[in-house]
């Protein structure tokens, strides 16, 4: 483990099945219903979860008729994603993000609730996130991302030191473990500008690049304002 994986470690190892409890894990089923309502995914597509924590956007594809594949830092959240699979087609796999090692295997890819992208201070980081996206899409196949909006950072997260020169906001805040004991955290959270992150996207490689606003269980086809906390970016992988 190298020290950029301990502080998430550390954090996952803490919480376990408590972050199931937090009020942002409570939309799953209506984030993945704009999924498939969307387009992004079909029954029977190979989904790519990146970041995928204790596994609820995997398992819910799953069950809709998908195979999913969901990867994370965490030892702790993919042993609890793997007790929940049971005989459903989700797997998972203790992954750095930024080492995804596929190519051309996936029809779609998510990444939901910045469980890998935006969760760093280096400014690399999520460049090598999307890239290693981009090589595990199949020709033709859509990535669906979420990221937090610098807009909503500056205007309403007032809790939180907002860094003007570098785009990232650090939370102080108190998570829960199982049993109730507290862990006091720093949460550094990478922020963005539709601009940003569609340029991102385009350098990548991507195309048909559109980035939304959204909140968690909430998803539509909104535009960005300064009042939605995250941005979607939906795009496509050429063919």
């Amino acid at each position: 483990m190298n020290q950029d994986e301990a502080p998430f470690n550390r954090l996952a190892d803490h919480m376990g099945r408590a972050y199931l409890r937090y009020s942002f894990t409570k939309g799953t089923r209506q984030e993945v219903e704009y999924l498939f309502a969307s387009g992004v995914i079909s029954a029977g597509n190979r989904v790519l979860d990146v970041g995928c924590g204790p596994g609820r956007h995997s398992l819910e594809i799953a069950r809709r008729g998908c195979f999913t594949h969901g990867i994370d830092i965490s030892e702790r959240f993919i042993a609890i994603a793997r007790e929940d699979a049971g005989d459903i087609s989700a797997t998972f796999e203790v992954l750095d993000a930024r080492n995804l090692g596929f190519a051309d295997e996936f029809d779609a890819a998510i990444c939901i609730c910045q469980g890998a992208f935006g969760m760093h201070s280096d400014e690399l980081f999520d460049r090598k996130v999307l890239e290693g996206i981009f090589r595990s899409l199949k020709p033709g196949g859509q990535i669906f991302l979420t990221a937090f909006s610098a807009y909503f950072s500056v205007r309403h997260h007032v809790e939180a030191n907002f860094d003007a020169a570098t785009g990232i906001s650090v939370e102080q805040t108190t998570v829960l473990s199982e049993e109730g004991r507290p862990l006091e955290v720093d949460l550094t959270t990478g922020c963005y500008t539709p601009r940003e992150l569609r340029l991102l996207a385009e350098i990548t490689g991507f195309e048909a690049v559109e980035v939304l606003g959204g909140e968690p269980g909430a998803f539509s086809d909104a535009l960005p304002s300064t009042d939605l906390p995250e941005l979607i970016l939906r795009a496509r992988k050429p063919i």
